[in-house]
């Protein structure tokens, strides 16, 4: 750190030499930050190496697997040379030191600039949150399936071929040992295609361009033939891969880690939470349903269903009336004292119909159709309906007359103005 030169934010240098600089990051957690990144651009119009420097130079002293690989990586990938280069810091990480070595004597500027709102950062803390909370539908998905096939084999082939070619490995140990070697290749391999992608693209994008396409559609062929996933184990152990997966890309989505760590715990007990909050919430609808007041509900009956609905009533009423009756607190010494027709009472007691076919038919001639009670409502409101309409017209012919009153009456005065 003595020999490198401090950099700070809104810094240009520019500078010919061989120099290495440092960027020391502030330990202060302010939230502002949690999606801001550090950008370092450093152009030239000659090519010149860019060698990052790790504070680790023994990586026997690594404390664990990742950090041993980070560091075997930086010792194996030797940059590229290039005209420009730009390098991310994250806010809250670790010390950041790397050394510019040109070729030629040519002036290099070194530009040191804040970016509140890191899209990349955004992106995967947004990612990581939707993937973790939709991990059981997309695990279900024969559309995510494909996809998820096509991305797996183009960013880590080996897993991807060694997935297709299990059937064939008989004992489980040997495939899991294999699969953890795939991993780590794989993962060397983003690792390197990451930092050089920007060469990758401007030197040789039809190259790129033609692997993606050719392992894209093999993979999509492949996925295609075995089918998406049908058993509940396999569903399971994708889900959970899904999720491990969120929380991978929640942690590198936000600068600051104890932030994410309670994004983390909060997303496992949501999940945790859900059946606990599902059966409180059953509950409270129920209650709520229970204590709730009913509305009235009016039904308008037909005339059809009026006649049959008041003949039910008065059948089911005569029946109890009947065995009312019947019983042996009924009074009956008392009402047959009372009535003039005993013995039409006492028929009516044991089963006959309450009204006689005689009176039935005085009934039907007096108010069914055809009527003599019938016709004369008819024919009075026939009559009143005649009576109301010369009314009506000799009161239109007065409201008439006195308008013609009202306009003949100014004309006089008004000729003898004239």
């Amino acid at each position: 750190g003595k020999n490198c030169s401090l950099l700070q934010e809104m810094d240009v240098i520019q500078k010919q030499d061989e120099t290495c600089y440092c960027y020391v990051q502030n330990r202060t957690i302010h939230l502002q930050y949690l999606w801001s990144t550090v950008q370092i651009k450093v152009s030239s119009r000659e090519k010149f190496r860019f060698e990052p420097i790790s504070e680790k130079n023994n990586c026997r002293n690594s404390e664990t697997v990742f950090e041993f690989v980070a560091c075997a990586v930086q010792i194996l990938w030797k940059p590229e040379t290039c005209t420009e280069t730009i390098l991310s810091i994250k806010q809250y990480g670790e010390d950041v030191c790397f050394k510019i070595q040109p070729f030629k004597i040519e002036p290099y500027i070194v530009r040191v600039k804040r970016e509140m709102l890191d899209g990349k950062l955004l992106f995967l803390f947004v990612a990581g949150i939707f993937l973790f909370h939709f991990a059981n539908s997309l695990s279900r998905s024969a559309k995510f399936f494909y996809l998820s096939g096509i991305i797996l084999g183009a960013l880590a082939l080996l897993v991807f071929v060694l997935l297709t070619l299990k059937r064939f490995i008989p004992k489980h140990s040997t495939f899991w040992i294999l699969m953890s070697g795939c991993w780590m290749v794989s993962l060397y391999f983003i690792y390197c295609f990451k930092e050089n992608i920007q060469w990758l693209w401007s030197e040789h994008k039809n190259y790129l361009l033609g692997y993606f396409l050719a392992v894209g559609i093999t993979s999509f062929a492949i996925c295609y033939q075995h089918g998406p996933l049908t058993t509940e184990l396999s569903i399971t152990l994708l889900t959970w891969t899904l999720q491990l997966t969120a929380f991978v890309l929640i942690y590198f989505g936000v600068t600051i880690p104890q932030v994410a760590y309670a994004i983390i715990a909060v997303s496992l007990c949501s999940k945790g939470l859900c059946y606990p909050l599902g059966a409180a919430c059953h509950i409270a609808r129920k209650m709520k349903y229970h204590f709730k007041s009913k509305k009235l509900v009016f039904k308008y009956l037909t005339e059809e269903e009026y006649r049959e609905q008041g003949e039910s009533e008065t059948i089911r009423a005569l029946e109890e009336l009947r065995s009312f009756c019947r019983s042996p607190d009924f009074p009956s010494w008392i009402a047959v004292s009372k009535l003039q027709a005993p013995h039409r009472f006492a028929a009516f007691v044991l089963g006959s119909p309450h009204v006689s076919p005689a009176e039935t038919k005085a009934h039907d001639e007096l108010y069914g159709i055809g009527s003599f009670f019938l016709e004369e409502q008819l024919f009075e409101t026939r009559a009143q309906s005649e009576q109301d309409e010369p009314a009506n017209s000799i009161h239109e012919d007065d409201e008439e007359n006195e308008n013609e009153m009202h306009t003949q009456i100014p004309f006089p005065y008004a000729t003898e103005l004239l």
